[in-house]
Order: C-alpha cells, then structure tokens, then sequence
C-alpha cells in the first residue's frame, strides 16, 4: 500500500467533504500540521468541526481556516490566542465546545481504541458537566465523556518511514498521536521520510498501522510567545 504524496494537495484527494470532523494535532504552534492545514484551504472545504488543542494565532495554523470562514465549530482547550477566533465566538458567528486538556487528549486516545466514553472527576461542578452523565464511584462524582472519532486526522511528526512509523519531537507529542489514533483517515507531515528499517523499533512513537498517507515538506515552525532579555553588558 503505497502511504507517500508528493504534496498535500495530493495527499488530501478524495478525502475532504463539507460539514466533516477533523481533528489536528499540535500544541501551541509546536509541531501543528501547517502544510495539510493550507491544503485544506486551498480546498475551500467548509462548515468544519475541528477538534484540537487550541486554534492556532491570527493567519498561521488553524487561525488561516477562521480567516477563510472554513470552520464552524471549534473543539479546543485553549483559544486564547487569535483575536479572530475571539471575534467570531463573541459575534456567534463560531460554535465552541470547551474540553480541559487532558480530557481532550483521552477523548481522541479512546476513540482511537475503540472505547465509546469514559468517566473523570475533571469538569464536575462546573458548565463542562453541564448536560452530561454523572455518576457516582467510591463516594466520588464522575462525569461521563465520549471518544472521538475523527473522519480525518491531520498530524506532524518529525520522522517516518515509507510504512508510516512516526518519531514526534519533544512538545509536538502531546497531541499529535492520540489525533492520528482517532482519524478514520489519517495524514501526516513530516521533515524527514527515512529507509524503511533505520528507525529503532524501540524509539517509534505511533506504529505505521494508524497512518494512511504521508508528505514530507518544510516547515515555518514559527514561536508562539516570543521572549526575550537585553544581553548582559
């Protein structure tokens, strides 16, 4: 099964539709899948629901898809840093679903494995609850959440080989493998495509089974929050 595109128009073919779920790795700016994000532009396919850690900054990562109107729904953790997605919510021109953090993560590593929902004490008594099933185990409240299924996953490692084992770099690991669990379809990007067999089993992140189709490109890789100190004189 031949799993590498030469590009991301390519590599998106065939997979993209209106009113779809799509759920992107990275967290921050680190290790966001910046090159499928411009494919799905290039698209222009719309009325999205892309679930993801936060949603990018003004005119880089998924902050392009809310320039572009391309996204309906947002399933995020942290949206504090694009002024547009801010317009939008407040506008009620954008839907939001908050999840914590670490609830969003096992939402998309249980629908990844096939688990429907689980419980956790995270976001009891508050409006995260709200609407949900609580229950109660060893005295202690629980809030039932659902895995999630992606219809696509778009992701960024920073190795593979042709077969699709993935090597993630430092911070980019937080959220880009339980999004390519989750994607019934997953696509990734990576700076590097290496011989089949030079990658230590031992030092792979994501087995090859759960990716479908692979880019190699380069990559901005632009800071978040900028800080600096004057130089000691």
């Amino acid at each position: 099964m031949k799993k590498v595109y030469k590009d991301a128009t390519a590599a998106l073919d065939g997979l993209l539709f209106d009113g779809m779920l799509i759920a992107a790795g990275g967290f921050g700016l680190c290790g966001i899948p910046e090159l499928l994000i411009d494919g799905i532009k290039d698209a222009g396919t719309k009325n999205l629901t892309v679930a993801s850690n936060n949603a990018g900054v003004d005119g880089f990562g998924l902050g392009i898809l809310l320039q572009t109107r391309q996204i309906k729904k947002m399933i995020s953790s942290y949206v504090g840093e694009n002024a547009e997605f801010m317009r939008q919510y407040l506008a009620g021109e954008l839907e939001i679903e908050f999840n914590p953090q670490g609830t969003l993560a096992e939402r998309m590593r249980a629908g990844g494995a096939g688990i429907p929902g689980f419980y956790t004490r995270t976001g009891v008594g508050t409006v995260i609850a709200e609407g949900k099933e609580l229950k109660e185990f060893d005295g202690k409240v629980y809030v039932l959440e659902r895995g999630l299924v992606a219809d696509l996953a778009i992701v960024k490692a920073w190795k593979a080989d042709p077969s699709g084992n993935l090597v993630f770099r430092k911070a980019a690991r937080n959220f880009n493998p339980p999004a390519a669990m989750c994607g019934k379809v997953c696509v990734v990007e990576v700076e590097e495509i290496v011989p089949l067999g030079s990658l230590d089993p031992d030092h792979i992140h994501l087995p090859g089974v759960y990716v479908h189709r692979l880019i190699q490109g380069k990559h901005e890789k632009r800071i978040e929050q900028r800080t600096t100190r004057k130089r000691a004189s």
